[in-house]
């Protein structure tokens, strides 16, 4: 698992208005020249009215200094008949003494298959450009040089008939520079079949070749672009994603990223030139950090960062399993026949310890769909006996069933906070007939240990009529004079500042913590899991997110201290999703719904519902969750 921390000097790089070749600055790539760095970047015009509207782009230049980037420059322009309406899309590589800058070369118009093509020119020194070069005598784009030889072999990966589907990113090895731009030998490569590296997950989706290729210890790293539903009709959203390729065999695969690096999330990513665009140009390596240059919305150039180790540790196949263990005796929590209130279903567990004993709090159902709290209790964290009678049950208007004899009602998934020598439970509240909404009760430790049900408190709604609600929870602390009360929103996590605990009247604001990010695992919406743990690098939270296939899967946030509004870090990859039999099979499949966790020194037990059906718990390091969301990165 790993974070990705945008620059926050984002955009790093916008147009200079003064200049009438740049109204858009975009698709950077590092270089470096004696050290010092160096973005080349595509720089568009203003529309030609004598070209049908269109800017012409080229290739510019700048230099990182200490007050920022210094005044840009063009450094490649059109000059050729092959690239006499643009030079686009620079990806530039320092190659046995010399500055090679491949670009995409449009020699006509309208732009088509036919002169959209890959070019390069060549420089001694980043000044001044000394060749250039048409390369593949075909439709072609954003050819990346490997930056040393390959078992003897000079390599480079290219988009390979992108304006002409089927496309796919290509690799072709040569003996000698020349060879690059002698198209009898791109012709031979053509005639051979061309090898390929295939990363599409779906034929309705494109890939495009982004930076040049990283060297690893671990192998090739390849940054490129996944274009989900770019060829179905669908909404189109772009991501950053990686490739592992083998050391001495660049076509061979040796791991990739599961779901986007990167999607368009800020504002200079979502509104642009061509909105809702994140597209990988360049990249390098500064010690254990990974820096991705990227063109934002078509517009900006951009700058994200993350830890090398453990993005190349996610990479691995299989890597997802050894962060979580679930325990051998899972399900710890199955329905029980013998007790018709959790006869049906055992789910969803609030957790909490108290003294050396760890409570669950689980939803259960009976065979008329009716949802209680049921109480089991342990001294290990795995092996729990639980009480013949339910904790918590249905009392109020709002929860008592009033549609069909058989549907479902009750309280349900509850998560509790303990604040001030009291337990407080946050549920979901459902009649049946209105929309479900977030309630509250709460009684005192004592009062909870010794079992005396009858104490807890009148339960009181804590979220607006109408409105549907759920993952709700009370964070338990004050910040100011206020507590903090998150919940669920239109698929969002959200929160409101609460004066006391009482809920005298419900809560009416939905501040923005967390959606859900297209394109991913988590595309369709996120709510909380269980209650925020408090811990020196900030607040922990694990919250589950539902993709666009409808499976259920965890993820990790590290929310800020004083101010829990603010987050921190999130984990790009879910920490669990539903991999087992009684997580994939049951009353609702493939779900892993967590409702709350419990801290034993660096242990975290995360206690869960499989499938809507059955309790499992799998336990982890919880400093090895905080170095994953809290990485050592150089950042400037």
């Amino acid at each position: 698992m790993y974070i990705v921390r945008r620059s926050v000097h984002n955009p790093i790089l916008s147009p200079a208005i003064e200049h009438a070749w740049e109204m858009v600055a975009f698709n950077p790539c590092p270089i470096r020249k004696d050290g010092e760095l160096h973005l080349v970047y595509r720089a568009q015009s203003r529309p030609d009215p004598l070209l049908n509207n269109i800017g012409i782009s080229t290739v510019a230049i700048t230099r990182n200094t200490d007050a920022g980037f210094s005044p840009s420059e063009q450094f490649v322009a059109p000059s050729e008949e092959w690239d006499r309406y643009g030079c686009e899309d620079p990806r530039a590589v320092y190659f046995e003494g010399k500055y090679y800058i491949f670009y995409t070369a449009l020699g006509g118009i309208p732009f088509s298959k036919d002169n959209i093509k890959v070019a390069c020119a060549v420089s001694n020194d980043l000044a001044s450009i000394t060749e250039k070069h048409l390369v593949t005598p075909f439709n072609a784009k954003a050819m990346s040089l490997f930056p040393e030889r390959v078992n003897g072999k000079i390599a480079v990966l290219f988009s390979y008939h992108t304006d002409d589907p089927p496309s796919r990113m290509a690799i072709a090895l040569f003996d000698s520079i020349e060879d690059l731009w002698n198209h009898d030998k791109w012709r031979e490569w053509e005639q051979s079949g061309g090898k390929s590296i295939s990363a599409k997950r779906r034929d309705e989706d494109h890939t495009e070749v982004g930076a040049p290729p990283l060297k690893t210890d671990a192998g090739w790293l390849i940054l490129y672009s996944y274009m989900r539903n770019y060829y179905s009709g669908g909404t189109r959203s772009f991501g950053i994603e990686a490739l592992l390729l083998d050391l001495n065999d660049p076509t061979k695969v040796l791991g990739r990223t599961d779901n986007p690096i990167l999607i368009p999330e800020e504002a200079y990513e979502l509104f642009g030139m061509v909105p809702d665009v994140v597209f990988p140009t360049g990249a390098e390596i500064r010690a254990d950090t990974l820096d991705i240059y990227y063109g934002a919305a078509d517009t900006v150039c951009a700058k994200a960062s993350l830890h090398l180790p453990h993005l190349l540790a996610a990479m691995k196949p299989g890597s997802r399993n050894r962060l979580l263990t679930r325990a051998h005796e899972n399900p710890i929590l199955s329905p029980n026949k013998e007790h018709e209130w959790e006869s049906r279903l055992v789910f969803n567990p609030g957790a909490i310890k108290i003294g050396e004993s760890f409570f669950l709090l689980y939803r259960a159902m009976s065979s008329d769909n009716t949802s209680v709290i049921g109480l089991a209790e342990s001294t290990d964290g795995i092996h729990f006996r639980r009480d013949t009678e339910p904790c918590y049950v249905p009392r109020a208007d709002f929860e008592l069933k009033k549609g069909s004899p058989t549907g479902n009602s009750g309280c349900e998934d509850a998560r509790v906070s303990e604040i001030e020598g009291r337990i407080y439970i946050t549920y979901t509240a459902y009649n049946g007939v209105q929309a479900p909404q977030v309630a509250v009760s709460s009684i005192t430790i004592d009062d909870f240990v010794s079992k005396e049900w009858s104490r807890w408190s009148m339960p009181v709604l804590a979220t607006p009529n109408g409105v549907d609600e759920k993952d709700a929870c009370i964070v338990p602390k004050k910040f100011g004079s206020d507590y903090l009360f998150m919940h669920r929103i239109s698929g969002r996590i959200c929160a409101d500042r609460i004066p006391d605990l009482s809920f005298s009247h419900p809560v009416n604001r939905c501040f923005d913590i967390m959606s859900a990010r297209r394109g991913t695992w988590e595309s369709e919406k996120v709510g909380i899991a269980g209650v925020p743990i408090e811990t020196k690098k900030g607040w922990l939270m694990i919250y589950h997110a539902v993709s666009v296939s409808k499976e259920y899967a965890l993820g990790i946030a590290l929310l800020d201290k004083d101010d829990p509004t603010t987050v921190l870090a999130r984990a790009v990859e879910p920490v669990m999703v539903a991999e087992t039999g009684y997580e994939k099979n049951g009353e609702i499949p493939n779900v892993v719904f967590c409702n709350g966790s419990i801290v034993d020194g660096d242990s975290l037990y995360v206690y869960y519902g499989g499938a809507d059906s059955v309790i499992g718990v799998a336990t982890t390091s919880l400093s090895r969750l905080l170095e994953i969301l809290s990485p050592p990165l150089h950042t400037r």
